[in-house]
């Protein structure tokens, strides 16, 4: 794909590195003495907002979820914990996660281990949530009732990025960002950020902002992974150019990556088996090409498929900060030790090589 978005090597980010013990943080039986370097932290784009290098997606937590996969509050706690005291205090969620359901475990279970000035917390507006023909979509109507819904869920006074889930073709954009600015000079919202759209959308939306003089999108949370790499064609670069943030979602192709499914059709856990839109992102035979290469990289070096995936994406230049599912402590412990693992560029080369063009999806 693109030559440029390969920097010249890892450690070009600002680091802030501590010791830490690995069983302390992560629960698990380690060598004595064994540490793991303190999480990386990274300004978020051009805005002096520090965020650590890795951000919990918060999908996964939430009482009385229709979704089996989801964890409830009491289950996700440790989960949470455990991020916490490996680094972690970045934390994404959505008002239409299980109903709110994940906006109201965000705002129970992070503010039991940090408090409100360590914690970056950033949710969603865009998806319908209550009755009637504006319960959804980025009208001033919409934004204004769902920033206010969204902080009494979470029990908080102001969030630090509030993103648009999705771009509304139905409101004029200069209605949307509009209503976006009033959030933020409100105090209840301190940055504001986008997700999936084309470029050329996000770079209306931007010039929209400029010329009336509001706030400007200073994050973009895309689809982007190794088995997904069209954002780099237009929208990565127009980031890059723009000091915009870049935090993908589904960054291990929810789950395909670190080998919940096979190539013959298996389907290895409850998510799989019940998550039809991974059906829908990742149905291509050449998706297994790839799928099997990072599990040959990890195999070499002793590691899981999804610390190699998530490496590669951590490596990639202009993201900021992958956000992470979890919801069983292996799965953190792969975050937080793809954060430190450096892949070679011959390492690189072979994860990249099997990719085929795909049509554009998660818009």
């Amino acid at each position: 794909m693109l030559a440029s978005l390969r920097p010249a090597g890892r450690g070009v980010l600002s680091h802030e590195a501590t010791a830490v013990d690995v069983e302390t943080c992560l629960g698990f039986a380690v060598a004595p003495g064994a540490t793991v370097l303190g999480m990386e932290t990274v300004n978020l784009g051009a805005t002096g907002l520090r965020v650590s290098r890795v951000c919990l997606g918060m999908m996964s937590y939430g009482n009385d979820s229709d979704r089996p996969w989801v964890l409830d509050e009491d289950a996700a706690e440790p989960i949470v914990r455990a991020a916490v005291e490996a680094g972690i205090y970045f934390f994404d969620t959505a008002n239409v996660y299980s109903d709110g359901a994940s906006e109201v475990a965000t705002g129970q279970l992070v503010k039991k281990f940090l408090s409100r000035d360590e914690a970056v917390i950033a949710t969603k507006v865009f998806m319908p949530v209550t009755p009637g023909p504006n319960g959804g979509g980025l009208s001033r109507k919409h934004i204004l009732s769902a920033i206010d819904a969204s902080l009494e869920r979470l029990a908080l006074d102001y969030v630090d990025l509030y993103q648009i889930h999705r771009y509304d073709p139905n409101t004029p954009i200069e209605e949307t960002m509009g209503a976006l600015d009033e959030v933020v000079r409100a105090g209840k919202a301190r940055y504001i950020g986008a997700s999936s759209m084309h470029a050329w959308q996000f770079a209306k939306a931007q010039h929209a902002a400029e010329r009336a003089g509001g706030a400007r999108f200073v994050s973009m949370q895309n689809h982007y992974n190794l088995l997904y790499r069209e954002e780099e064609r237009e929208m990565i670069p127009q980031c890059i150019d723009q000091g915009v943030g870049v935090i993908p979602w589904s960054p291990l192709a929810r789950g395909v990556l670190a080998g919940n499914r096979t190539r013959s059709g298996e389907k290895r856990t409850t998510r799989s088996n019940t998550d039809a839109f991974t059906d829908f992102l990742y149905s291509e035979p050449t998706d297994f090409d790839v799928v099997e290469r990072v599990a040959d990289v990890a195999a070499e070096r002793d590691v899981s498929p999804a610390q190699v995936a998530l490496a590669w994406l951590l490596y990639r230049r202009g993201v900021t900060a992958p956000i992470v599912g979890a919801t069983k402590p292996e799965h953190l412990h792969d975050a937080v030790a793809a954060e430190q693992l450096a892949l070679s560029d011959a390492e690189i080369a072979r994860l990249e090589e099997p990719y085929v063009a795909h049509p554009v999806l998660g818009h």
